[in-house]
């Protein structure tokens, strides 16, 4: 008897990142985390990250019913070596500093930095606003064959899905 059933396919692995991975680059790490659970391995990375999770990043995901508590943001440098098939930068400065990483598709997703604002109100309506963006974003890409992609198709699907948010 001959087995006829696929061989289990890896999850596509995503590296989300930021400045200071605390805020942007988090959000959409658990956003990849939940909403592709099985499908999406992430991570993210900050080329210059802060000493914590910004508390208003855990508190919006805790909103959300994504308990986030006890993370640490990383620097880019411990991501150079894994592989990664796909690569999303949050902010400009991490677009910039973003090391090459070979085989990986790369996107630019810049989104305003929530971080910046510090009246608790704005704060919160901002890092409110940056996940809406950002789960309009991860749901738009989960929804396609991401797994089937090569990375120019993923890069481009990936692109297009910023382009229309």
């Amino acid at each position: 008897m001959t087995d006829t059933t696929a061989p289990p396919t890896r999850p596509l692995s995503v590296l989300v990142l930021c400045t200071g991975n605390s805020a942007r680059s988090q959000i959409a790490e658990a956003l990849l985390q939940t909403r592709g659970a099985g499908r999406v391995a992430a991570s993210s990375a900050g080329s210059q990250p802060a000493p914590r999770v910004n508390p208003y990043a855990v508190e919006t995901l805790r909103a959300h019913g994504i308990p986030w508590e006890g993370r640490t943001p990383q620097h880019m440098d411990a991501m150079a070596d894994a592989h990664h098939d796909l690569v999303i930068t949050v902010c400009d400065n991490a677009r910039d500093a973003c090391p090459f990483l070979p085989g990986a598709a790369t996107v630019h997703w810049g989104l305003p930095d929530p971080a910046e604002h510090t009246a608790p109100d704005a704060a919160r309506r901002a890092f409110e606003a940056t996940f809406v963006a950002l789960e309009r974003r991860v749901n738009a890409l989960l929804a396609l064959p991401v797994e089937s992609f090569d990375a120019g198709t993923l890069a481009e699907a990936a692109r297009r899905i910023h382009a229309s948010s």
